[in-house]
C-alpha cells in the first residue's frame, strides 16, 4: 500500500510505502528525424525490470519492422548494454541498415531523448505516487503518446541538445 498524503505549507511531505521493495520500470525510446526534417517519429517501449542487451536487440527489431529498408543512423549513448558483446555482434550483422554513433560519455546534454524524460516528470509523472507499476504504466503511456502527437516537440527536444539538420545541394 502506498499513501501519499497532504502536508501544510512548510511541512516536509512524508511519504508511506508497505508491502515490499519498490520495482522498477524501464523505458527504451527512440526519436526518429527524416533527414530533410519533414517528419518526425518517437519510439517507445516499457519493460518492467532494468534493459538487457537482448531486450535492447528486440527494441531494434521493432524499429527495423517501421523503417524497412531505409537506412537508420542511431545515436547512442554509453549505457552497459549498447556495448556488451552480444549487442556488438548484433549492430555487425545489421550494418547494411543500421550505422551507429556513440555520445560522449556523460553527456546526456547532447541527447534528444534525455529532455523528454524531464518533460514527462514534469507534466504526466509530476506528484505521481503510483501504487504499482500498472499505475505508473499509464501516466508514462499517456505522456509519450502526447509527445508522440506533437511534432514540434520532437524539434524542440532535437534543438535543445544543440543539433539540427544542414540540408546540402
Amino acid at each position: 500500500m502506498v499513501s501519499c498524503a497532504p502536508t501544510h505549507r512548510g511541512h516536509t511531505p512524508v511519504l508511506t510505502h508497505v508491502g515490499g521493495a519498490w520495482k522498477r520500470l524501464s523505458v527504451a525510446a527512440a526519436l526518429a528525424f527524416r533527414w530533410d526534417g519533414r517528419r518526425t517519429r518517437f519510439f517507445f517501449h516499457t519493460q518492467p525490470g532494468a534493459y538487457t542487451d537482448r531486450t535492447l536487440i528486440a527494441f531494434l527489431r521493432q524499429l527495423k519492422r517501421h523503417f524497412g529498408r531505409q537506412p537508420v543512423i542511431l545515436i547512442w549513448d554509453g549505457l552497459p548494454a549498447h556495448k556488451s558483446r552480444v549487442m556488438l555482434g548484433y549492430l555487425a550483422r545489421a550494418r547494411q541498415w543500421l550505422s551507429v554513433e556513440r555520445l560522449p560519455a556523460y553527456a546526456p546534454d547532447l541527447n534528444p531523448v534525455e529532455p523528454i524524460w524531464g518533460n514527462l516528470k514534469r507534466r504526466e509523472l509530476a506528484n505521481l505516487c503510483a501504487p504499482d507499476l500498472p499505475a505508473l504504466r499509464t501516466p508514462l503511456r499517456r505522456g509519450c503518446a502526447r509527445v508522440r502527437h506533437h511534432r514540434d516537440l520532437a524539434f524542440n527536444f532535437l534543438r535543445h541538445a544543440g543539433l539540427g539538420f544542414t540540408h546540402g545541394r
